[in-house]
């Protein structure tokens, strides 16, 4: 059964980021105009593809289960500076602190998990798991 949740666990984080990313190429002007607002103007192009290739990237691995810790590396990379730039509620007025401070603490909740998977892999279900518990007859070795 800690398998099973494993790989929904698993699954259930990886969407997060592939939506993410899917979502910036999909609304790709509107997510630049979004971090102009926040006061991202420098090489915003460049920024804006290295992220989608980060989501997608870190996404996947997570989602397959192969290499998860690089995985988690490359999420981790664009998920901790966007949460505190985009959530900064310390900043933000009386009218908006408390949604920006919950959803500050969603993404904080979520980088636990990146790191719960950091630390343990990604269980019985993966592919990397796969690999390595695969066996070919001797006639092809």
């Amino acid at each position: 059964m800690k398998d099973i949740f494993d790989l929904i666990g698993r699954i259930f984080m990886a969407t997060i980021f592939l939506y993410e990313a899917y979502d910036s190429i999909f609304y790709y002007q509107e997510t630049k105009e979004k971090m102009t607002s926040y006061g991202l103007t420098w090489n915003q192009d460049m920024l804006l593809v290295g992220a989608i290739i980060l989501l997608i990237l870190g996404g996947l691995l997570l989602l397959l289960g192969y290499r998860v810790g690089l995985g988690v590396i490359l999420l981790l990379v664009y998920w901790v500076p966007v949460t505190f730039i985009v959530h900064s509620f310390w900043n933000d007025p009386p009218t908006v602190e408390r949604i920006q401070a919950i959803l500050f603490m969603k993404n904080i909740a979520i980088t636990g998990g990146l790191m719960h998977l950091w630390v343990y892999g990604s269980g019985r279900f993966s592919i990397r798991r796969l690999f390595a518990t695969t066996r070919l007859p001797n006639r092809f070795k």
